[in-house]
């Protein structure tokens, strides 16, 4: 139900009303929300009738489609940081350290920190604007053409579904550092059972427990900068003052893909940097995370600005500083790190902070970050269900995706959406008959690019949204969030996120290193985009599906819903529509 204002001789009243119209494919409407102004004394004497009610959101879908805005701005603060800081921050990254050395590691992530910067801004507009049910996706139907958003709805929703199993795979690898012979499939399985269990759930307690498990990643982090800061000076078993002689060591590393040293120099350098670019576009997310879950935020408008805002720096602060310790306590030419990589080996070396414990002869602390390590890959693969069912629910609410999908439990999560998102998680049997690290290397390539692909959508979402808000912003209430040097900072992005998807796979052209497998697995998600886009726009749209004219874009419908829902907690910053 949702509260409605009515106006009688400078009092207003309040009253549910519910509407239950059908749709032409026969599936039940929005509530209704309609804020009348009439002087009809029966109007008035009507409302004591109605027994007024409480909700979770006005915008909302009625019977078993609801979901529930119950999470606070902790809880968004949280899951965002938990959504990207896994198990390739701390472990994964030992690769391109490897590669390229300590100081193109620093470098890259830096410079790769100025287009996520952009491209975070930029949702971070239109999302604020319009917080609903998976946002930028269904921007896209409104501002741009159906073929963009089902193309860029799919594809975020196998980029979220393709990381539950390099999360699964990655806890068993970490878990080797203590023991290996167990089935793999026992991880698989215990995980995804606790998956299921959190996901289905009301959104509150899964919003807990993603706090709490985030907060452990961040205890980690800071951990590590202290380990890092104590152990340099000399706080050691070995009473060894290293101080920087890791970064002295090798800062730049050379790095030939095809072990042909004959190569000059300037490429070898220059190959090495690009292996800590790719690392760090395969590390280092944007703000999608936050953005999905804006259709349960308690108030979406309040805090979604400041969400994005914070997250941002924070994850830079650990992103740039995680890349800066990793030089100073492990070398990248240390022969447990070496094996790690050229060995496909599990265990100690798939980290280089246990590596660094293991040779300043630090007992029992290595076990503890093992530990951590495991919680933060299992906090991760919760993130990545939750957003990857979230997605679905959004795709079916505008018909992109069975309406099975939409159909909720009682706690208001997508029951279903839940369950085939889930499936991916057999991905990971895939280690069954392969070397766990192997395996990892498949699915970084497939999530890269998937990865670089969306953020290219979200940019060019982002230009028609604004496209479309410029054109009807006399009738629309202010931006909650306003980016700075648009359009050109959102066209930056789209530039650096495009050359980067083409950059990422550049080794499978090495003559002596092609690969059909190699190559699909760094491409193949390029194709099947352009194929979905094609196929819907030409095939099932039969070229039909024109780009919508902006002013013609229908904002006011949901912004009125959300206006409504907000009032209901006393938030009227943003009151643009209703009667006070």
């Amino acid at each position: 139900m949702s509260k409605n204002y009515l106006k009688k001789d400078n009092v207003t009243t309040k009253v549910n009303v519910i509407e239950t119209r059908t749709n032409d494919d026969g599936n039940y409407g929005r509530l209704s929300e309609d804020w009348l102004d009439r002087s009809d004394s029966s109007l008035t004497s009507n409302t004591t009738q109605i027994e007024e009610e409480e909700v979770d959101s006005t915008t909302n879908l009625i019977y078993s489609t609801k979901t529930h805005r119950k999470l606070l701005n902790r809880h968004v603060q949280l899951i965002a940081i938990s959504g990207v800081i896994g198990t390739a921050l701390f472990v994964a990254i030992g690769k391109a350290l490897y590669h390229g050395g300590p100081a193109f590691l620093l470098i890259a992530f830096a410079l790769w920190c100025i287009p996520i910067l952009c491209i975070t801004v930029s949702t971070a507009e239109m999302v604020s604007f319009l917080p609903v049910a998976s946002p930028f996706l269904r921007l896209a139907s409104k501002c741009a053409d159906e073929s963009l958003a089902v193309t860029a709805s799919w594809n975020f929703w196998f980029l979220e579904c393709v990381q539950i199993p390099f999360e699964i795979v990655s806890v068993n690898t970490i878990i080797h550092y203590w023991r290996d012979d167990y089935n793999a499939a026992i991880p698989l399985v215990v995980q995804v059972v606790l998956y299921l269990f959190i996901s289905i759930a009301t959104v509150k307690y899964y919003g807990e427990m993603e706090f709490w498990l985030a907060s452990f990643k961040i205890i980690l982090a800071i951990g590590l900068f202290f380990f890092t800061l104590v152990t340099m000076l000399g706080g050691n078993p070995k009473h060894d003052r290293y101080g920087f002689r890791y970064w002295g060591e090798e800062p730049f590393k050379k790095y030939y893909p095809d072990n042909n040293t004959n190569g000059t120099d300037s490429l070898g350098y220059f190959q090495g940097f690009l292996t800590c670019l790719i690392q760090a576009a395969f590390t280092i997310a944007g703000g999608e995370y936050i953005s999905m879950l804006a259709g349960e935020i308690k108030l979406p408008r309040k805090v979604l600005p400041k969400a994005f805002k914070q997250v941002f720096w924070r994850l830079t602060i650990i992103f740039l500083g995680t890349c800066l310790c990793l030089g100073i306590v492990c070398s990248p030419n240390d022969p447990s790190l070496t094996a790690a990589i050229n060995e496909a080996r599990p265990g100690a070396g798939s980290s280089p902070f246990v590596i660094a414990m293991n040779n300043l002869r630090i007992r029992v602390l290595p076990d503890i970050v093992n530990a951590a390590l495991i919680t933060s890959a299992f906090s991760a693969g919760n993130a990545y269900t939750y957003c990857s069912s979230r997605t679905l629910y959004g795709m079916a609410l505008d018909g992109y995706a069975p309406k099975i999908f939409t159909r909720c439990n009682k706690y208001g999560v997508p029951i279903y959406a839940v369950g085939v998102s889930l499936l991916w998680a057999l991905i990971s049997l895939l280690q069954l008959n392969s070397n766990s690290a192997i395996v990892l290397n498949w699915l970084v390539n497939l999530i890269t690019a998937s990865q670089l692909i969306n953020f290219v959508f979200l940019c060019v979402i982002y230009l028609f949204f604004r496209r479309a808000y410029n054109a009807q912003k006399d009738k629309l209430p202010p931006l909650p969030f306003r980016s700075w040097g648009q359009p050109y900072t959102a066209i930056f992005g789209l530039v650096c996120a495009f050359s980067m998807i083409f950059i990422q796979g550049y080794t499978v052209f090495i003559h002596s290193l092609w690969n059909t497998r190699d190559f699909l697995f760094c491409y193949l998600m390029v194709f099947i985009n352009v194929a979905i886009y094609l196929g819907y726009k030409f095939i099932w749209k039969r070229g039909k599906d024109k780009f919508i004219d902006p002013h013609k874009v229908d904002f006011i419908t949901d912004l009125k819903e959300i206006e409504a829902h907000e009032l209901d907690f006393a938030f009227e910053k943003y009151k643009h529509f209703h009667y006070a």
